[in-house]
């Protein structure tokens, strides 16, 4: 068995959705042992700053939020699937080139993965491919870019994704990752009545003795 640690490193250097100074994660050292006798500290950090698990409040008005999550849906077998080839958007045509089915939670390898700064231009799946895994029925979908969607007018993607229960992981990291079937496991913080919730993500691969 090997354990794969798919999420990104909190601190405030990292990499933030548009560059947006409000994202970045603020750590603050409240008290160390020059003047206390334990260290101490706290953070400031947007819910949707780093690895984290969209719930439908997110994006639809009256949607459920993070108490209603079920954790079962991420701890499960998934597939990534590679999509580094693909320069701009991931559409309907490219995910019915890989194989798909009922319940599956699918994972997106994208040329992501390689770049540490934000790009403007970021891999994203485009409406086409949120309806084509809608009409799949899988039950979750994670992406190696911070947002699914690259700020689509309507937020489409995202409406399509949450209205039909389709669990959004965003800001995964795959680039030692390699196409093919995993043990997802994704835990978000059990943070009450919000709308997205930091995670810490995780596939295990089986290996042979």
């Amino acid at each position: 068995m090997k354990i794969h640690d798919i999420s990104m490193d909190i601190n405030f250097e990292m990499t933030v959705y548009k560059n947006k100074d409000i994202k970045r994660p603020v750590i603050t050292v409240n008290q160390d042992f020059s003047n206390s006798s334990a260290y101490e500290s706290s953070i400031k950090m947007d819910m949707h700053t780093g690895t984290h698990i969209d719930a439908p409040l997110h994006m639809i008005e009256n949607g459920s939020n993070m108490d209603q999550f079920n954790i079962e849906t991420t701890v499960t077998k998934c597939k990534v699937l590679d999509f580094t080839n693909v320069a701009d958007r991931i559409t309907a045509d490219d995910l019915a080139a890989k194989e798909i089915n009922v319940d599956d939670f699918i994972i997106l390898k994208t040329k992501n993965s390689y770049r540490e700064d934000f790009d403007s231009k970021f891999v994203f799946l485009e409406d086409s491919g949120a309806m084509y895994l809608r009409d799949r029925r899988i039950k979750g979908v994670g992406i190696d870019s911070l947002g699914i969607e690259r700020d689509q007018e309507g937020h489409y993607t995202h409406k399509v994704l949450l209205g039909n229960g389709i669990t959004i992981i965003e800001g995964l990291r795959l680039k030692d990752i390699n196409e093919g079937e995993y043990e997802l496991c994704a835990l978000p913080l059990k943070i009450s009545g919000v709308e997205a919730a930091p995670a810490r993500a995780i596939l295990i691969e089986k290996t042979t003795v």
